[in-house]
C-alpha cells in the first residue's frame, strides 16, 4: 500500500518539487488551543477603535503613561536620526563576529562617526568592514521606517500635526530618491534594501504608514507616492522568487497589501491568485502536518508574520472572507511547532534555522490575536501595552488551556518523525522536500531524556558567516554516517521504512545519500535505552567510513584517550572547527558514561572490527561549544554498521 507522501510525489513536478498537500477540515486541527466564533471560525476581523483608543487613553492612568513613554521614543529618533541617500543597505545576516560567529550588538551610534567598533556578547572590539557596516545600515533603515509607522499612529491618536508632517516628508524622500540608490545585487534589483525579502518586509511598512495619514494626504501626493515608490517598489518585488518559497510569501503579501492601499483590483487578484500567488504558496508550501515545506521550524512563524500585517488590512477594509481559508492555514502553521517541542520546551532544527528555539512562541501568539484568537495568544496579551491592545483590546480567554501532550508521531509528509517513550523523546529528521536551506543532514537526531537535552541539532549561524558552510550545514556537525567526512548530498525525500508508536522505533532510508552510497538508520526506545543503529554502504570500492555522535554533557573518558593532531588530515575543511582533539583505539566496542546535569548515560558504541575515535570541542549554539565524537574504521571497507546506545548509567 502507497504511503500518503509516495501518492504526493506522483503528481509532483520534479523528484522533489512542491505539491498541494492535502489538508483537510483545518479548522478542526489543533482545535484545543484555538478560539472560534458562533459560526466556528478560527479567525476574526481586526478592529481599529481611534476613538475608544482616545478615550483609553484619557481615562486610564497606565495607558496614558504608555503613551508619554511612546511619544518620547518617537520624538527622540526624530530629533536624532536622518537616512542618507549615499547608505547602501548589506545583509542582516552579515552582523556575525569573525572570531565566533556570535551576534553582533546593533546600536544607533553611526559607524566610524559615533562608534568606532562593534561588539558581540562573546567579542568585545570588533572591525567596522564595509560588509558588518552595511548590516548596521539594513537595521537602521528597518527601525526607521517602523518610526514612520508609529509616527503616524501618533498622528491619528492625538491629531498632532508634526507628526503627519515627518512622516510626509520621509515618504517624500524615499520617493524622490528611490532610484538614486543602486542594487547592490543587480540580480534581485533591490534598493533600498539588500535582497528583495527585505524590500518586500519594507514595503508592508511604508504601506501602512501612508493608510495610517489617511485623508491627510492629498489626491496628487499619494498618486505621486504611488507611481513614483509603490509602483517600482512592486515590480522589483514581482521579478524574483517565482516559486514557492517562504520570501515569495512575504513579496505577494506585499503587493497585496499595496493593492488594498490603492484599491488596485487586478494587483490584488494577481498577488492572491497569480501563478505563484499567495493561494499556491501556502497550498504547496505548508504540508500536512502544517510544517512550512523549507523544514526549519523558525519558518512557521516567519510565514505567519508576512501574513499577519495583510489578514489585518484585509480586515480594516472589508475583505477578510476573500482570505478565509488562509486564515485558517495560518493558524496551524502558527500551532504546529507546540506539538514538535521537547519537555524543556526547546524545539528541534531541521534543515538551517537558529539552533536554541523554544515554543509556544508566545510573542507570536500574543500579536496573531487581533485575527488568530489563541488561548494561549489571549493569556499572553492580557495587560500588554501596546498598540494592537489599545487600538483592539483584547478579550480574556474563555478557558486555561494546558500544553497538549506530545506523543511518537511520523510526519510523513514533512519527512520527520518524533519517539516518545518513558523518559525519551527522540526527534527523527529522515529527508528534505526542496534544497531551499537543507543540510547534509538527513537521517540525525535529537535526543532528551526527561527534561534533559542529551544530543541536539544545534540549527545554524549567521548566513554571512563562514561557519556557515564551512561547519554547520556540513555532515560533521550532525548524528549522521559520513562517507570520507561527507554526509549527505541535499536534497532527498528518503524512504520511511517502518514506524511504530508503540514500541517506539521508526526507520528510514537514504538510497542516495551520496552519488555513491546509500545510508539507513533505525532509532529504537527498548527498556528504557535508546538505541540507535546507522549503516552506511559504499558503491564505489572500499572508502572512509565513519559516525558523528554529540553530546550535550561531560564526558567521561577512559585513559587510553591521547591528544591527536591527525583529525584533519585528508578530511574535510569542517574537521578543523574542532579543538582539543584526543583519540584513542579499539576494536568491536567502546563505552563511556556521559554527565548531564540531571542524569549520567553509559553510552556504548560498536562497530565492525578495529576503530579509531576521536574526541573534541565543536561549535555549538554560537558562543558555546559542545563535546562530539567521530568514530572512523582504521580500514576502509565497503560497508559498516555502527550502533550506538544510550542507556542510564549504573
Amino acid at each position: 500500500m502507497r504511503s500518503l507522501f509516495s501518492l504526493l510525489c506522483l503528481v509532483l513536478i520534479g523528484p522533489i518539487a512542491a505539491a498541494s498537500f492535502p489538508k483537510p477540515e483545518p479548522e478542526q486541527t489543533f482545535a484545543e488551543l484555538k478560539i472560534c466564533d458562533a459560526q466556528g471560525r478560527p479567525w476574526r476581523v481586526a478592529v481599529e477603535d481611534w476613538d475608544g483608543a482616545r478615550r483609553r487613553v484619557a481615562a486610564d492612568p497606565a495607558w496614558n503613561e504608555w503613551l508619554k513613554k511612546e511619544r518620547a521614543a518617537v520624538d527622540a529618533w526624530i530629533a536624532r536620526h536622518r537616512d542618507r541617500v549615499e547608505w547602501s543597505a548589506g545583509w542582516s545576516h552579515d552582523g556575525v563576529s569573525p572570531k565566533d560567529a556570535s551576534r553582533v550588538i546593533w546600536t544607533d551610534k553611526i559607524p566610524r562617526e559615533e562608534a568606532q567598533f562593534f561588539s558581540s556578547p562573546s567579542d568585545p572590539k570588533i572591525e567596522i568592514t564595509p560588509k558588518l557596516f552595511g548590516w548596521w545600515v539594513v537595521t537602521f533603515r528597518n527601525r526607521h521606517v517602523d518610526i514612520m509607522v508609529r509616527a503616524a499612529r501618533l498622528f491619528r491618536l492625538t491629531g498632532e500635526e508634526r507628526y503627519a508632517t515627518w512622516v510626509c516628508g520621509q515618504m517624500d524622500f524615499y520617493a524622490d530618491n528611490l532610484l538614486r540608490w543602486q542594487p547592490v545585487r543587480p540580480d534581485q534589483g533591490a534598493r533600498l534594501f539588500w535582497q528583495t525579502l527585505s524590500e518586500a518586509s519594507g514595503l508592508v511598512v511604508f504601506t501602512e504608514a501612508v493608510r495610517l495619514l489617511g485623508e491627510r494626504v492629498s489626491v496628487e501626493q499619494r498618486e505621486r507616492w504611488r507611481e513614483k515608490f509603490f509602483k517600482p517598489e512592486v515590480e522589483v518585488i514581482n521579478r524574483t522568487f517565482q516559486t514557492i518559497h517562504n520570501i515569495a510569501v512575504w513579496q505577494r503579501c506585499a503587493a497585496a497589501q499595496v493593492a488594498l492601499l490603492f484599491g488596485d483590483d487586478a494587483l490584488w487578484r494577481e498577488a492572491l491568485d497569480g501563478k505563484f500567488g499567495l493561494r499556491r504558496q501556502l497550498a504547496e508550501g505548508i504540508t500536512s502536518d502544517y510544517l512550512w515545506f523549507e523544514q526549519s521550524l523558525a519558518y512557521n512563524a516567519f510565514v505567519v508574520r508576512a501574513l499577519l500585517p495583510l489578514f489585518k488590512q484585509a480586515g480594516l477594509t472589508g475583505r477578510a472572507q476573500e482570505l478565509s481559508a488562509e486564515l485558517k492555514l495560518a493558524a496551524n502553521l502558527m500551532l504546529a511547532p507546540i506539538y514538535l517541542r521537547f519537555p524543556d520546551g526547546h524545539l528541534p532544527s531541521p534543515a538551517d534555522g537558529a539552533g536554541g528555539a523554544t515554543t509556544p512562541d508566545r510573542a507570536l501568539l500574543a500579536d496573531a490575536c487581533r485575527v488568530l484568537p489563541t488561548t494561549l495568544g489571549l493569556t499572553e496579551v492580557a495587560g500588554r501595552r501596546d498598540w494592537d491592545a489599545l487600538l483592539d483590546p483584547p478579550s480574556a480567554p474563555p478557558r486555561a488551556t494546558e500544553l497538549p501532550a506530545v506523543p511518537s508521531r511520523n510526519l510523513e509528509t514533512s519527512r520527520m518523525a518524533i519517539l516518545r517513550d518513558g523518559p525519551w523523546q527522540v526527534f527523527f529528521h529522515y529527508g528534505q522536500l526542496t534544497a531551499s536551506h537543507s543540510q547534509s543532514e538527513a537521517l540525525n537526531y535529537s535526543a532528551s531524556y526527561g527534561e534533559t537535552e542529551i544530543t541536539r541539532d544545534p540549527g545554524t549561524v549567521g548566513y554571512g558567516s563562514p561557519l556557515y558552510r564551512g561547519y554547520y550545514t556540513r555532515g560533521l556537525c550532525h548524528n549522521v554516517p559520513l562517507l570520507n567526512g561527507e554526509g549527505q548530498k541535499p536534497p532527498q525525500a528518503g524512504e520511511l521504512l517502518s514506524f511504530s508508536a508503540q514500541p517506539a522505533r521508526v526507520s528510514a532510508a537514504q538510497p542516495h545519500y551520496l552519488a555513491n552510497a546509500s545510508a539507513r538508520r533505525t532509532l529504537a526506545i527498548e527498556d528504557g535505552k535508546l538505541i540507535d543503529t546507522a549503516q552506511i554502504a559504499s558503491q564505489s570500492g572500499a572508502q572512509k567510513l565513519g559516525l558523528a555522535l554529540h553530546v550535550q554533557g561531560k564526558a567521561r573518558l577512559p585513559g587510553s584517550f591521547a591528544a591527536d593532531d591527525t583529525l584533519t588530515t585528508n578530511r574535510p575543511k569542517a574537521f578543523g572547527y574542532w579543538q582539543n582533539v584526543r583519540s584513542a583505539i579499539f576494536r568491536d566496542q567502546a563505552e563511556f558514561d556521559v554527565v548531564y546535569n540531571k542524569v549520567t548515560l553509559r553510552v556504548t558504541l560498536v562497530a565492525p572490527g578495529e576503530f579509531r575515535l576521536w574526541h573534541g570541542s565543536s561549535p555549538d549554539i554560537p558562543p558555546h561549544r559542545r563535546e562530539s565524537f567521530y568514530l572512523e574504521l582504521t580500514s576502509p571497507a565497503e560497508s559498516a554498521t555502527f550502533t550506538t546506545t544510550f542507556a542510564p548509567a549504573p
